[in-house]
């Protein structure tokens, strides 16, 4: 019998609004930068966008977040007739475009654009998986591997990053009927010497009726632990800052100051799902973050990383 994953194919080859990614954002063992790839299928029913240019059924996405420099997008369109695509519900997952493609526990690709060669074949691992928000056909937020190490081989004209690890961060799927006209969303993967990695992620949205999804949860000494009512201190879309305060039912109590300032800072424009328009995301995968966790009957513990986090703004 087949184990359940959170990367199973949600969407029906007929949805014509509908948009389905799988990223992974992998930060680089020597904290020289981070990449993130993206694959993306949108609005499958009526081939994507057809009148523009950006709106390709199926995509793939890479960018490259230097330590010191400015971010470099490469995105590349292909038609749906080319894809092959495990079935709804079937594992285990693929997604196959070309050269690229994407699977439970690896991905790859192979991209050359505007006079440039990018490559990379990597296989991923983890010890935890959590599904942060799932609300039906409206969409969900799923993360397969929170505290993913990878391996292997990233190659831009000519310069590679190879290693066993390579680097670290987070493998998600993510699904919608549109975009939500705003979110914050952060992942951090903070490094512990001796002991294993901890991971955090925390989500707000804008829903139906005025309503807003807000959740965190952290994976730290082996333990889950769940947060559903974050309350922001700052939200600073033009410094690119986020700090938050949430507590859980056992009784801990974070905090979380997530700081993405500096060059690293990149804004994309993402077409919406009904192709009317556009709207921008941005998105450092460079960014820094502190939290400060107080459990019953524990002294207060502090997790710090200076490159290992990513923080995204809508709206």
């Amino acid at each position: 019998m087949c184990v359940k994953t959170l990367n199973e194919r949600y969407s029906s080859l007929f949805a014509r609004r509908r948009y389905e990614v799988w990223f992974g954002r992998v930060g680089l063992a020597d904290s020289s930068g981070a990449w993130w790839f993206r694959y993306l299928l949108m609005n499958p029913g009526r081939c994507g966008c057809p009148k523009d240019p950006r709106g390709m059924p199926v995509q793939v996405w890479a960018t490259w977040f230097p330590r010191d420099g400015k971010p470099q997008s490469f995105i590349q369109g292909f038609p749906l007739t080319d894809l092959d695509l495990s079935a709804r519900g079937q594992t285990p997952f693929h997604f196959r475009i070309g050269s690229n493609e994407i699977g439970e526990t690896s991905c790859r690709g192979s991209l050359e654009l505007g006079g440039h060669a990018l490559s990379w074949d990597l296989e991923c691992h983890s010890a935890f998986r959590v599904t942060l928000s799932n609300k039906g056909w409206i969409g969900f937020s799923r993360t397969p591997h929170s505290d993913a190490l990878f391996s292997g081989r990233i190659t831009l004209d000519g310069c590679s990053f190879e290693g066993t690890p390579l680097g670290f961060g987070v493998q998600g799927h993510n699904c919608g009927y549109r975009h939500r006209s705003f979110w914050t969303w952060t992942h951090a993967y903070f490094p512990r010497s001796g002991l294993r990695p901890s991971t955090l992620e925390a989500l707000i949205y804008e829903m139906p009726f005025g309503l807003v999804f807000r959740k965190a949860v952290l994976w730290h000494d082996g333990k889950k632990h769940e947060f559903r009512n974050l309350q922001e201190i700052r939200r600073d879309r033009n410094e690119f800052r986020w700090s938050f305060h949430c507590s859980s039912k056992e009784g801990c109590r974070l905090e979380g100051a997530i700081d993405g300032t500096g060059p690293s800072i990149h804004r994309l424009p993402y077409l919406k799902t009904d192709c009317t328009d556009s709207f921008e995301v941005a998105n450092n995968s460079l960014a820094r973050a502190v939290l400060r966790l107080e459990q019953r009957g524990r002294p207060l513990e502090t997790l710090e990383t200076s490159v290992g986090a990513v923080l995204e703004m809508v709206g």
